[in-house]
């Protein structure tokens, strides 16, 4: 079993620092893959991840909530064109550095969505789209 980081990751990439096994990649390009994404084969499950990330984003695998909750103000990010999602943010990561993503909605407090859509996005980025690799 893996982690899965969900639509709620806004790059902050303070995970990224903290995964002993660097599993875990920004998507490129960032206009189809707003996220960062865990690499099942190479997650060792550790959990580090998931106390670094202010987002709230990252879940055990068999732990992605179906009816999740938004207390307000949480951000989606989705790739850009996605329908509904024609919101801009602009903030700064972990290291300061500027953040720049266009394909997000802000979630009403209460309002209710399925984060487990998520899941197969992470598998994908690392069996056929840009975090794959015919070497490894």
């Amino acid at each position: 079993m893996t982690y899965i980081i969900t639509s709620l990751c806004l790059r902050d990439s303070g995970c990224v620092d903290v995964c002993p096994v660097e599993c875990i990649v920004p998507g490129k390009p960032v206009d189809e893959w707003p996220w960062y994404y865990i690499d099942p084969d190479t997650c060792i499950d550790c959990g580090a991840c998931v106390p670094e990330c202010p987002f709230e984003a990252i879940f055990v695998e068999d732990e992605v909530p179906d009816a999740y909750e938004a207390k307000g103000d949480e951000k989606l990010s989705m790739p850009k064109g996605t329908s509904g999602f024609d919101e801009v943010y602009d903030g700064t990561n972990h290291h300061g550095d500027p953040v720049h993503l266009e394909g997000v909605r802000t979630l009403a407090a209460g309002e209710v969505v399925d984060l487990t859509k998520d899941i197969q996005p992470n598998y994908d980025y690392f069996q056929s789209g840009p975090g794959y690799s015919a070497l490894d």
